[in-house]
């Protein structure tokens, strides 16, 4: 075709709103030269949707974000486009039966107010002075969103659309992608109509996007981990009684959610569309013998309201008016799922210069800040908010089908599921083991995931009750905490013991290796055989990741880093890594042990150990433990003596049955939790992470800006430096009740919100509740008192010195 373009700056596969938002950003932005190409005729996710809701409500931070930037974008975009659309504001209702979800919606009320969105919590006469068609029997109470509402996703998609076209962006239909190939650093992608050359490309094929993944394995990809669900929901005849309230009101019923029992309910036109997320849910072309079709465009799964008996009387009983009216029409059809829920937005894992966009179970209410942050990606290589709930990153190898498939079928059935933090979810498990699992799972070891390697949150004993329903609770108090205590207690005391498989482990080798890592982070290197704590900012100063970095030579290198940050960190450093550099991954070849506690010496003296046990805190070397090869890493994140063994897997059950048999007491990832907090310890994307400077993050120590070296955000942290900060991290102690601050808890100061819990955890050395977080930074100084919401309640809190909270000298680790 002539006028087919053969070159872009970006290609996007897919023409859901994801798809078309991505568009419509890059293209405001001033990138025209991009192209998104579509199969069919433009779609809003799942071509079956009669229409999206946009919840303001999620769990993750950085969703929540995307969700709020979404709704806030709708408000206007079809005026800022010309373009007529749909949008009802009804807000909703989200009804609550137990006080978990209340203090669930306590919480989620203040993060909301926190980013200037209203939510109020309400009795039950309250909500039905919202909604006056529901019965308000067996309820708590509820949570009032007044900006939630539903959109014509047809509508939005091509406002979008328009938008991107008027802003210099183009649009292929009827354009299938056949294959992508490479030549040097362009991207080729085939499509019916011919090739386009790009710089790059994104993966925004909706419940497609496993196949399109599939094109890229030959230039460093995975399968993507997805499963396509079938999401099943009906609409009602009109409603005689609906309609007349209606046209009263001159607006439609506010929405209800009822998140225990598991379903949406709002109005459609004159009737009322029921939407549940069943437990004994369905997945969709998971099986050999039924493999996805070419093409599903259109098309619906068979009815199955068998499947939704359940949840339909349920909703007649809540809302009577439901059962007045025949079903007008049932739909059935794909959903993508992700392992955890949460969509994948971000860099393509193992391929340069490629994106995804994609596995949206709510792809309407999060599409236009989708676009907004993939364009961030693609424009500037990061975004301006911390954006890892959603990264692509996030999975990695264990993430099998059987894996995808147990975590869709668990996390649809569980949509609306509360997060309880001793709550460890049992579908997909035992993916990658320790090589002592067996011997922590004899010992009482309770297993928690952590990127797909199974570790011991805890020991239980005979007695303790181990069931699912125990855990599902906020309070800190439950069979776990006496053992914990324990466990802390064994490690302050005597010697303790954590197997700790799955650190993410790097070498990096070659001439020149020591000064481009100078060049990478903010601080110095640690001489040879010994080891530190390295900052790796972006351009801003914020915090990509942390990693311990050991030297073995003038340019020989492990980095070692947390679990999770396997594949991210990688990346991060292969992504500029220069010829002549070796970087190579050794994740799984070997493990750690953390053996530390006041009487540690004393054990590896009585283990016959071949090491200098008298050598520096920081110090690593070559060692033998009771006979046994390992390393030896004078470091512990508990707090106190101690090391950590680091071998390979076949070294590991010899070495644990040593320590464990000289005394040392297996202890678990809560302990660990707790004994960090006292210290002030920062754990990666929680305390760590791209919405905090370094200097926010009390890192100053960690920045050498006498370096020559022009590290990335260097400008930016001696900018802000100068003009000073406008938060700084802090230590809080806490009155705290039954329940420790959580992650994105308010901080408040004489009436309004000063600042964010990082995490937050009771201390058992020293016998108090401990909250990380950054305030405002006139407020950042010791004594002062602020209030924590946690849970809806007001909890007094002071502000420590900036010093840790259990042996403030560092007297114990140096011992």
């Amino acid at each position: 075709m002539a006028d087919f373009p053969t070159t872009a700056r970006v290609v996007i596969i897919g023409g859901g709103v994801v798809g078309t938002s991505t568009l419509y950003h890059l293209a405001k932005a001033g990138w025209k030269d991009c192209v998104l190409v579509e199969k069919n005729e433009l779609t809003a996710g799942s071509t079956w949707h009669a229409a999206g809701n946009v919840p303001n409500f999620a769990g993750s931070w950085a969703v929540m974000n995307m969700q709020r930037y979404s709704a806030a974008m709708y408000r206007t975009l079809g005026e800022d486009v010309d373009y007529p659309m749909n949008y009802h504001v009804t807000g909703a209702i989200r009804l609550a039966h137990t006080k978990e979800r209340m203090q669930e919606f306590e919480k989620v009320a203040s993060m909301g107010r926190y980013q200037g969105l209203q939510m109020d919590i309400c009795t039950p006469a309250e909500l039905k002075e919202h909604n006056p068609f529901m019965e308000t029997h067996s309820l708590a109470g509820g949570l009032w969103d007044p900006l939630d509402g539903d959109i014509d996703p047809a509508q939005l998609t091509q406002a979008l659309a328009k938008g991107a076209r008027e802003a210099g962006g183009r649009i292929e239909r009827f354009c299938p992608v056949t294959g992508v190939d490479r030549d040097g650093d362009e991207w080729i992608v085939k499509t019916e109509k011919g090739e386009i050359r790009c710089e790059f490309v994104v993966n925004c094929a909706g419940y497609y996007a496993q196949r399109v993944g599939e094109m890229f394995k030959p230039f460093g990809g995975r399968t993507v981990p997805m499963v396509t669900m079938s999401h099943q929901y009906f609409l009602t005849e009109p409603i005689a009684e609906l309609e007349a309230w209606t046209k009263e009101k001159g607006h439609k019923m506010p929405m209800i959610r009822d998140v225990d029992v598991s379903y949406y309910l709002r109005q459609d036109k004159y009737g009322l569309n029921l939407g549940p997320y069943e437990r004994n849910c369905q997945a969709a072309w998971v099986k050999p013998d039924d493999p996805m079709p070419e093409d599903f465009s259109f098309q619906l799964y068979p009815d199955d309201l068998e499947r939704l008996e359940f949840y339909i009387e349920d909703a007649m009983e809540r809302v009577p008016a439901l059962g007045t009216a025949g079903v007008g029409r049932n739909i059935n059809g794909p959903i993508p799922y992700a392992p955890d829920g949460l969509p994948m937005i971000g860099p393509m894992p193992g391929v340069k210069n490629a994106f995804e966009g994609h596995s949206f179970t709510f792809g309407i209410a999060q599409g236009g800040g989708a676009g907004k942050v993939l364009s961030e990606w693609i424009m500037h290589g990061e975004t301006e908010l911390d954006m890892w709930a959603v990264d692509p990153r996030r999975y990695t190898d264990y993430t099998d089908h059987d894996h995808c498939l147990a975590k869709a079928l668990e996390t649809y059935g569980h949509e609306y599921a509360m997060h309880f933090p001793h709550h460890a979810w049992p579908a997909g498990r035992n993916k990658k083991l320790s090589p002592v699992h067996d011997k922590i799972i004899a010992a009482g070891g309770q297993m928690g995931a952590y990127n797909g390697w199974e570790r011991a949150n805890w020991f239980a004993k005979d007695g303790d009750d181990t069931s699912e329903e125990a855990t599902q609770t906020w309070d800190r108090n439950g069979p776990w905490s006496i053992r914990i205590k324990e466990e802390v207690e064994a490690v302050r005391d005597g010697v303790g013991v954590l197997d700790l498989p799955g650190f993410s482990r790097f070498n990096l080798s070659g001439e020149g290796a020591a000064e481009w890592l100078r060049g990478r982070i903010s601080g110095a290197l640690p001489k040879v055989g010994r080891m530190n704590l390295a900052y790796f900012p972006d351009s801003r100063g914020r915090i990509l990741t942390e990693m311990s970095v050991m030297r073995h030579g003038d340019d020989s290198f492990t980095l070692i880093t947390a679990a999770l940050a396997q594949w991210h960190d990688f990346e991060l450093l292969k992504k500029n890594l220069p010829d002549g550099l070796s970087l190579t991954d050794h994740t799984t070849e070997y493990s750690t042990l953390i053996v530390t506690g006041p009487k540690t010496r004393e054990l590896f003296e009585a283990l016959d150990t071949q090491a200098d046990l008298g050598a520096s805190w920081l110090s690593t070397q070559p060692a033998k433990v009771a006979g046994t090869d390992c390393a030896l890493a004078r470091v512990s994140f508990a707090g106190e003596l101690g090391w950590e063994i680091h071998a390979a897997n076949a070294e590991i059950p010899a070495l644990y049955d040593a320590v464990t048999g000289a005394g040392a007491k297996p202890f678990g990832m809560f302990a660990l939790n707790s004994m960090r907090i006292e210290k002030g310890y920062r754990a990666w994307k929680g305390d760590l992470s791209t919405d905090y400077s370094l200097i926010e993050a009390g890192l100053d120590r960690f920045i050498k800006f006498d370096k020559p070296q022009d590290f990335p955000g260097k400008a930016a942290l001696q900018a802000e430096k100068q003009a000073g900060s406008k938060k700084r991290f802090v230590t809080m102690t806490v009155d705290a009740g039954d329940q420790d601050a959580p992650y994105m808890s308010t901080v408040w100061h004489q009436g309004e919100v000063v600042g964010e819990t990082t995490s937050g955890d009771w201390g058992y050395r020293i016998n108090k509740s401990v909250a990380l977080g950054t305030i405002r930074a006139d407020l950042a100084v010791a004594g002062t008192e602020v209030e924590i919401n946690i849970f809806g309640k007001m909890c007094k809190a002071t502000v420590q010195p900036d010093q840790p909270l259990w042996d403030p000298e560092n007297e114990r680790i140096r011992a």
